[in-house]
């Protein structure tokens, strides 16, 4: 059976799901996307790793992993999501250290947020596709035609904007409460002070 391999499209709230987020991936050579439902902390851990500006004072668990395997040089070369059984997607790390290859069974929420972290490639089988796989119907429509609300990472895990982010307040006072946010490990709202910051930059 030939892979076929997949981009991260965006994160959403789950809509069957109460707490849950759907993660969804598209084919890079075709028009399929695969939503896959997976918990809070795994779509944090995997938008965190998406995003150029927040990054978190102390390693999330993903990040450790990265760390770890670094530290002994094992290499994540390719995760691919290879059984679908009631709805639960399986998927497989392919790992290497010292030419030697193995494959580790993950959790496919935990295997995609190390991908990111390896920017190692995700691939799937064709029939997987065929089963959960949902066609959009033009390039233009994004997230909306799988009942989502929008294909922005951080933005998606997040509400609208509090009130601790005023509009009144400088750019400089702005980077200052993003900072201390990092700092405290509170990234929803340095999500949303960031995207303040966007919208007036």
């Amino acid at each position: 059976m030939s892979l076929i391999q997949l981009t991260i499209k965006g994160i959403s709230y789950s809509q069957t799901q109460t707490g849950a987020y759907a993660l969804v991936l598209s084919e890079i050579d075709g028009e399929r996307t695969l939503p896959i439902i997976i918990g809070a902390f795994e779509a944090q851990s995997i938008a965190i790793a998406l995003e150029k500006e927040i990054r978190p004072p102390r390693p999330l668990t993903h990040d450790l992993f990265k760390t770890f395997a670094d530290r002994y040089l094992v290499k994540v070369k390719q995760v691919i999501i290879h059984k679908l059984v009631d709805g639960v997607f399986f998927s497989s790390l392919i790992s290497e250290k010292d030419g030697v290859e193995e494959v580790i069974d993950a959790r496919t929420s935990d295997a995609i947020a190390i991908a990111v972290r390896f920017k190692a490639p995700i691939y799937t089988y064709e029939s997987i596709l065929d089963k959960a796989g949902i066609y959009l119907k033009a390039e233009d429509e994004s997230l909306d035609e799988l009942g989502l609300e929008s294909d922005d990472f951080l933005s998606e895990i997040i509400s609208e904007t509090p009130k601790e982010v005023k509009k009144q307040k400088s750019i400089n006072e702005l980077y200052k409460e993003l900072d201390a946010a990092v700092a405290n490990e509170d990234y929803e709202l340095a999500a949303k002070i960031r995207d303040e910051i966007s919208k007036r930059s």
